[in-house]
């Protein structure tokens, strides 16, 4: 395996692999929309032993997609103010910023109901 060789190159397929947990989150959370819609209770799904264990391995992975991904944002969004460019630090930070706002909302509405 060539990848293995250069911790960049490594880095770079584990990114690349934290995709297929990014779709089967993805997936499973349209599964809990459908059994929501015909009315079913989703707590059972939620309880089982699969979805347990799935949620456990797909978070680590999800947080390093999505990490790599807020630190990726400043190469591919270059953003001027006149003749100066917005520090790549600032673009990031905005988005991490953004993520602990809306996981704080998100927490808020979960707990309060």
């Amino acid at each position: 395996m060539w990848w293995v060789k250069r911790r960049s190159y490594f880095l770079f397929m584990m990114r690349e692999l934290t995709s297929v947990f990014v779709a089967g989150y993805c997936i499973f959370l349209l599964v809990m929309i459908y059994t929501l819609g015909r009315g079913d209770g989703i707590m059972g799904l939620l309880a089982s032993p699969v979805s347990v264990v799935f949620h456990a391995l797909a978070l680590p992975f999800v947080l390093y997609h999505t990490i790599t991904w807020f630190n990726l944002t400043p190469k591919i969004l270059v953003l001027r103010i006149g003749e100066e460019r917005v520090p790549p630090a600032l673009i990031a930070g905005t988005f991490y910023a953004g993520w602990i706002i809306i996981s704080l909302i998100v927490g808020w509405i979960v707990l309060a109901t």
